[in-house]
């Protein structure tokens, strides 16, 4: 374990170990996934790699609730969401300029968290139902997977802006595990980085046999590519 190391920018912080490898992992994962399934949504003939993506997602999505619950304190929602007031004095912080790191997620970025997740598995589980053949699911999958887009979109934007009025490197800290944090805040004992080593390697081999030729969704693309191609073949011959 590597000691903290003081925050030469502010007296009042340290530099220390606060981020878990499954809380960096699964975040990557989402991120990736996301703008994956976002990049092949329109592709009939990459719908498997769209359907992948979204299981991924929805996979990492659920791990990481059940972390909240169970993970290393920094990663457990009790740890960083707040009430109202809470959230209200934090915002009247930020706008007077007296923000400053947090020990985790400040309050805004708590319920911003949970609405991520809460959007990601609606549009996650929408999709599912389209794909089952539940055609009246289309247009509602779109639209939560609009609503996750502008969510992902609006987070990223407040953590730049928080970045820079809080001298907080969030971006980092994700990256790295080590974040600025108000000093006595205790550090992250453990990393589970051998956890964070099986959930990659699970997601993998997911991949390895979701593009296979076995996976249920890779035979039923290929075929509503083929009919749509069919389709369009039989329209030009009737004009």
């Amino acid at each position: 374990m590597t000691s903290p190391s003081t925050d030469t920018t502010s007296p009042r912080t340290v530099i220390q170990p606060l981020w878990d490898a499954p809380v960096r992992l699964l975040h990557a994962l989402m991120v990736l996934s996301l703008a994956g399934a976002w990049l092949t949504a329109e592709s009939q003939g990459w719908r498997a790699v769209h359907i992948s993506f979204g299981l991924t997602l929805a996979g990492a999505m659920i791990l990481r609730l059940l972390w909240g619950f169970v993970g290393t304190p920094p990663a457990r929602f009790a740890s960083f969401v707040r009430g109202p007031a809470a959230v209200a004095a934090h915002l009247r912080g930020l706008l007077a300029g007296r923000a400053g790191p947090h020990a985790g997620h400040n309050p805004a970025g708590g319920w911003a968290v949970l609405a991520l997740l809460a959007t990601g598995l609606l549009a996650a589980g929408s999709g599912w139902l389209a794909w089952q053949g539940g055609e009246a699911w289309e247009d509602v999958h779109e639209t939560l997977a609009n609503a996750l887009l502008l969510l992902a979109g609006v987070h990223v934007a407040a953590v730049l802006l928080m970045s820079r009025l809080a001298h907080d490197r969030l971006v980092p800290a994700m990256l790295t595990g080590r974040k600025a944090v108000p000093a006595g805040t205790p550090p992250t004992r453990s990393m589970h980085r051998l956890l964070a080593a099986a959930l990659l390697v699970a997601t993998l081999g997911f991949w390895a046999w979701s593009l296979g030729p076995t996976a249920p969704w890779h035979g039923a693309a290929q075929a509503q590519a083929d009919g749509d191609r069919h389709h369009g073949d039989r329209h030009h011959d009737d004009d």
